[in-house]
């Protein structure tokens, strides 16, 4: 597998698409007004507790109040969350008007504000450290036994005995040598210091420590052993980031590239029309099948449709191979579009389990290239499949978009015959309440369409039963639902 990234820088804006074997994969997106928080360090103050929800409110200078929860607060030295026995009592752990160090784990979702912690986690090209952690744990994504134990031998012989910390060595650790481990421990213990010292002097509400931007985080985080080369489409992106891989992986110095072609970059490898589709509802299969994705406030629900696939065998052949090809579409675009939370997909009914089993195996090995941990359930006696995937920053639509004025989210208008109904229900309402001498109606262009066409029977009931003249005056700029009766 070849892996390639492509990153395009605007004023205001920087993208980064991740290219598996010249199919788009992933995108993250940076705006200067709204700037991913997760890592970020403040200064909070304690704003609110709620016993009841054993949680409190963080004013961390934020445009909302963060949420802090009692399992997310380090309330003894060098105590792991892992190791709890039981969950402390938020009144125990924080006071109103009280200040601490919090770390942003979810950027604002919604309406909701930044999930908090007190468990900081600063990471590097091979470490994460845990200022507050203890022990030395390994990436379960790397398998080899005899390739873990190396690496936390090595961790664990380079920490400084007096350095009360835990380290957690990243994926990208695998193969790394001991003098690369002993670089990146020694700024992680840099780091922490700084951080510390900012944290004494900071008053509350005020940025501690920011994450790297978009292009370097990209770097550190999303480069592994595949990548083949990155392009850039900025002069002075590329020079910040060959100077941060020459001093953290200096062996992909070399693989960033200045692309100055005249083509825009994300027409490489069609992004930019691959960005276009993941905002869409409806994803074809080249089968002819298709999968229909909903977001929700509660969760993300996936329907599995054969569409004009007719299979060429028997039925339940055809319907196993619709939902294999889309257990795979599906994992790509549960990383493309960044979907989190409760996942449920209703793949199309097999009777046979060893269709079911082959299905389930088949999204399980595409999400295993997936940054974002998921869990998937059997399928249910319903016949759904069950997932999470961890959430931590916005979906690629509500990034990208925001909800339709005219049918204000809900996904749908009113049809024209209904709009028309209702104004003849206001025109008798009207009627009964004030006495006019003429009635003016403004609508959509459609909707005036209809009354002089299809309804003009009614309005002519209308005018003999109030007798009153009705007017009709078509108003382009309005919704397909909007409507207006003017007393005249």
């Amino acid at each position: 597998m070849t892996e390639e990234i492509l990153i395009n820088v605007t004023p205001r804006e920087v993208r980064a698409a991740l290219v598996e074997n010249g199919v788009l994969q992933e995108v993250m997106v940076e705006r200067a007004s709204r700037r991913g928080l997760i890592s970020n360090i403040y200064k909070g103050r304690v704003s609110r507790v709620l016993p009841g929800m054993q949680a409190a409110f963080i004013d961390a200078g934020l445009e909302r109040t963060a949420f802090l929860h009692a399992s997310d607060i380090a309330s003894h030295a060098h105590e792991d969350p892992v190791d709890r026995e039981s969950e402390p009592d938020i009144r125990a752990c924080v006071e109103e008007g009280g200040e601490l160090l919090v770390q942003v784990l979810k950027d604002p979702l919604g309406s909701k504000g930044a999930r908090l912690t007190t468990y900081v986690t600063i990471p590097s090209r091979f470490l994460v450290m845990l200022p507050d952690g203890v022990g030395v744990g390994v990436s379960s994504r790397i398998e080899d036994d005899g390739e873990r134990e190396r690496l936390r031998t090595l961790v664990e012989k380079l920490k400084s005995p007096s350095l009360a910390a835990g380290f957690i060595v990243r994926t990208a650790a695998e193969g790394a040598s001991e003098e690369a481990l002993r670089a990146d421990m020694a700024f992680l213990e840099r780091l922490w210091a700084a951080i510390e010292e900012a944290g004494k002097r900071a008053r509350p509400g005020e940025l501690v420590h920011e994450d790297l931007s978009l292009p370097l985080r990209v770097l550190r985080d999303s480069v592994s052993p595949d990548v083949e080369r990155v392009r850039v489409d900025s002069a002075g992106t590329v020079e910040r980031m060959r100077e941060f891989a020459q001093r953290f992986i200096p062996h992909m110095a070399p693989k960033i590239e200045l692309y100055s072609e005249p083509r825009p970059i994300f027409d490489l490898y069609s992004v930019e029309d691959e960005i276009e589709r993941a905002l869409k509802r409806k994803v074809p299969l080249k089968s002819g099948g298709y999968v229909i994705i909903d977001q929700t406030e509660a969760m993300t629900t996936i329907d599995v449709n054969t569409g004009a696939y007719v299979g060429y065998r028997n039925l339940e052949e055809t319907i196993f191979r619709t939902n294999l090809e889309a257990a795979v579409t599906i994992a790509r675009q549960l990383r493309l579009r960044n979907l989190g939370g409760i996942i449920i997909i209703d793949f199309i009914d097999m009777t046979e389990e060893e269709h079911r089993r082959q299905v389930l195996q088949a999204l399980a090995g595409r999400l295993a290239h997936d940054y974002a941990k998921s869990q998937i359930m059997e399928v249910s006696p319903l016949g759904l499949v069950e997932m999470t995937r961890k959430r931590n920053r916005e979906s690629l639509q509500h990034i990208l978009c925001q909800p339709c004025p005219s049918c204000e989210g809900r996904g749908f208008v009113k049809t024209p015959e209904t709009v028309c109904y209702e104004i003849f229900r206001e025109i008798v309402r009207q009627h009964r309440q004030f006495d006019v001498q003429e009635l003016l109606i403004l609508a959509r262009p459609e909707i005036i369409e209809r009354l002089l066409d299809e309804e003009s029977a009614s309005v002519a009931e209308l005018e003999e039963l109030t007798k009153t003249p009705i007017r009709l005056q078509s108003e382009g700029m309005y919704a397909p639902d909007q409507f207006d009766v003017v007393l005249m």
